[in-house]
C-alpha cells in the first residue's frame, strides 16, 4: 500500500500536472471503485484542479465549486500519466480523469477491487474521509506522546493505526523502529521517555528523507513503479539480508496477511520473536486485514 512518501510523490508529480487545469471528464470502467453517489461523479467535468493534497493514505483533488476527488490506493492502486484520451487496461482499469495535456489512469493489480474513489461536495463531506490520526511530519513532541500512549498497543500496531498517526503502514513502520532501535513488541504505555523521543526522531527521520530520496530519484518524471519493497530499505522485505547498522541477519515475523521485519541485534536484544507468539500477543491488538485496519471507526 503506498504510504506517506510514496503519496507524496504522487502529489509532487501531479501538482505539475494538474493544478490549475481543467478536468475535463471523468470515465469509471470498473462498477466497484465508484463509492458515493451524492455529488455524481459527472459534477466533475469541467471543473479546474484547485489543489492536490493527502489526506491520511488518500490523494485528493480538490477542484472548483467545492468538490473534492478523493482517490483510496489500498494495496494495488496505482496511477499513470498516459497521453491525452489514453485507453483504458482491459484488465487493470478502474478510472480515467481527462485533462487536455493527459491521461491520468487508476488501476489495479488485484481481483479483490480495493482500491476506491469518492466525490463529495465541502471540507465537512471531506473530514469524514480522514481516519483522525496526527500528522507525523507535524506533530510536536508533545502531540506525537499522547497520541502513541493514549491508548496501549503495541509500537508496530500503533504506527500503522490511521487513527492515531496518518499515513504510516507496514514498510515504513519497520524502517522507522529499525531508526528508533525498538522491537515492534513493545507496548506503548511501557516506552520511556527516552525511547518515546527516539521513536518520535526516527519517525520524522524516516519519513522526511524517503519522500525527498524519492522525489529527487524520480525529478520530473511521473512515477510508473511505486513499491513497498526497495533496495535502500534497512529493515522492510530484508529477510536474511545483513542489517546495515550491526550486520546480523534481518529477521521476521508474520501475522494475518502482513510480514514484520526487524533486526534482533538491534532491537530485540539479541532475542528472536517467534511467529506463535506474535500471534498469541497481537490476537486482540492487531486487525487480521489492511481492509480491517483502514476501516476501523474514529474513536
Amino acid at each position: 500500500m503506498p504510504e506517506l512518501p510514496d503519496v507524496q510523490l504522487y502529489l509532487h508529480a501531479l501538482r505539475q500536472r494538474v493544478v490549475g487545469r481543467e478536468l475535463v471528464g471523468v470515465r469509471i470502467t470498473s462498477p466497484f471503485v465508484l463509492r458515493s453517489v451524492d455529488p455524481a461523479i459527472g459534477v466533475v467535468a469541467g471543473k479546474r484542479v484547485t489543489g492536490v493534497n493527502r489526506l491520511g493514505k488518500r490523494i485528493v483533488l480538490e477542484l472548483e465549486d467545492d468538490l473534492f476527488v478523493v482517490i483510496h490506493l489500498m494495496i494495488a492502486g496505482r496511477l499513470r500519466w498516459k497521453p491525452p484520451k489514453d485507453k483504458i487496461p482491459a484488465r487493470l482499469g478502474l478510472a480515467a480523469f481527462d485533462f487536455d495535456e493527459g491521461t491520468l489512469l487508476l488501476t489495479e493489480a488485484s481481483k479483490k477491487k480495493r482500491a476506491s474513489l469518492h466525490v463529495c461536495r465541502g471540507r465537512a463531506a471531506l473530514r469524514e474521509h480522514d481516519p483522525g490520526g496526527i500528522e507525523p511530519l507535524e506533530a510536536s513532541y508533545d502531540a506525537f506522546r499522547k497520541a502513541i500512549t493514549e491508548r496501549n498497543h503495541t509500537v508496530k500496531r500503533a504506527l500503522t493505526d490511521p487513527r492515531i498517526l496518518s499515513g504510516i503502514g507496514n514498510a515504513y513502520s519497520d524502517e522507522i523502529l529499525h531508526r528508533a532501535k525498538l522491537s515492534p513488541l513493545v507496548w506503548t504505555q511501557r516506552l520511556t521517555d527516552e525511547q518515546l523521543k527516539r521513536l518520535h526522531a526516527a519517525t520524522r527521520e524516516v519519513l522526511s528523507e524517503w519522500v525527498e530520496r524519492l522525489i529527487a530519484q524520480h525529478a520530473e518524471r511521473f512515477p510508473e513503479k511505486v513499491t513497498a519493497f526497495r533496495p535502500e530499505m534497512a529493515a522492510h522485505g530484508k529477510h536474511r539480508e545483513p542489517c546495515p547498522v550491526c550486520g546480523s541477519p534481518i529477521q521476521r515475523i508474520v501475522f494475518a496477511d502482513r510480514e514484520t521485519n526487524y533486526c534482533a541485534a538491534c532491537q530485540t536484544g539479541g532475542k528472536l520473536l517467534a511467529d506463535r507468539a506474535l500471534s498469541r500477543l497481537l490476537k486482540g491488538d492487531w486487525p487480521r486485514s489492511l481492509e480491517e485496519l483502514e476501516s476501523m471507526d474514529r474513536k
